[in-house]
């Protein structure tokens, strides 16, 4: 392969979104480098994405890079890349969780874990944040099998399950080290269970939280104000300046209407998600266990660990277990997310070659 002319790619839905999955390996090891090729793998800048892979929006212009991991913990280490659809921008500043459902099954495939009779789990670190997380999910005869009969909201028809179990992370659930912080008038509840996110109630900013993603994206207002509590919201988070990030994600709900446990709309950060992403919900489904957070006394949680967390297409079940330490010296102690377990589907769509759009050459007599 010289110039990087053609890459082996295997495309893949994972959850709720869709990406380009890569062995590290093949891809430049120099970021600049390989940031660059996948803009032109992509199709990006370009709001259609006409000339790549990409599908004209932040859910269906992903990267999975994986590779074998040094990890005592892990089999293989999963670096996720959001690639901009009409900007030249690759982040890799969070973790997505539906390309997460991917990412085992491409490990087996691709050889770099081997199969076992029945199912396979595969230990997964995700490199964006250090998170750990555990994938399972079919593999009869030793080979991944991608049918099966579980449904997500978000996808038509079924396909196998692949369980996704997040041990406790490092980071601090409430990370602003308070159940509520009041910005620009706004109370908001911080967490950050994978993945930072604001929990908002929908009401508080003039809205029902029934929108569709549509009539919210429409509305100037809504987003002004958004992005003037995130801008906020990610400097009392630790996470600095998040003007040109796409985290802390912005969640607002409302009490449920299907049956759930509570409505969400989230937007990631102007666009707003058709569904909800899987860390985004571990961050909701946490919230929603700590008294006194915003959504707390929105929600209707029944008994037992799983939440169900509706969205615009629909639901997504998750298990959260949160404790508040108890015992000598834990006086004042925050909550902690103890276990989060979700099932995802994932399904290869492709395997084969991918090639780039030429790379721009200099003008002539430029110096």
């Amino acid at each position: 392969m010289t110039g990087y002319e053609a890459v082996r790619c295997t495309l893949l839905r994972g959850g709720t979104s869709k990406g380009a999955y890569f062995l590290a390996g093949d891809l430049p090891a120099d970021p600049a480098a390989r940031d660059d090729l996948l803009l032109r793998i992509m199709g990006s800048p370009d709001p259609r994405q006409i000339d790549g892979l990409g599908g004209a929006h932040p859910l269906t212009s992903k990267v999975a890079l994986v590779s074998a991991s040094t990890h005592p913990d892990a089999d293989v280490d999963y670096l996720f890349l959001q690639v901009g659809v009409d900007t030249p921008e690759v982040s890799d500043r969070q973790n997505c969780g539906n390309l997460l459902a991917g990412v085992g099954p491409f490990a087996v495939e691709r050889g770099l874990v081997p199969a076992s009779q029945g199912h396979t789990s595969v230990r997964i670190r995700m490199l964006n944040t250090g998170d750990l997380a555990t994938a399972t999910f079919p593999t009869p005869d030793g080979r991944v099998d991608h049918t099966g009969d579980a449904a997500i909201s978000g996808v038509p028809g079924t396909a196998a399950p692949v369980v996704i179990e997040f041990p406790p992370g490092d980071s601090p659930l409430l990370p602003t080290g308070r159940v509520r912080d009041t910005i620009a008038g706004i109370d908001v509840t911080c967490v950050d269970n994978g993945m930072p996110t604001v929990l908002l109630a929908a009401s508080d900013l003039g809205i029902t939280g029934y929108e569709t993603p549509e009539e919210l994206e429409a509305d100037t207002a809504l987003a002004d104000r958004l992005r003037e509590i995130r801008l906020t919201a990610g400097r009392l988070m630790g996470l600095g300046d998040v003007a040109h990030t796409t985290v802390p994600k912005m969640s607002l709900l409302a009490p449920p209407r299907e049956g759930g446990t509570v409505s969400t709309r989230t937007f990631i950060p102007v666009r707003c998600h058709t569904a909800i992403g899987v860390l985004g919900a571990a961050g909701v489904g946490a919230g929603l266990r700590i008294e006194g957070a915003v959504g707390h006394d929105l929600a209707r949680l029944p008994e037992g660990d799983r939440l169900r967390i509706e969205h615009p297409t629909g639901f997504l079940d998750i298990e959260t277990d949160v404790v508040t330490p108890t015992g000598e010296g834990t006086e004042g102690a925050l909550p902690v997310a103890r276990r989060t377990a979700v099932v995802r589907t994932a399904r290869r769509i492709f395997d084969g070659t991918v090639f780039p759009r030429p790379a721009e050459r200099a003008p002539v007599g430029s110096g």
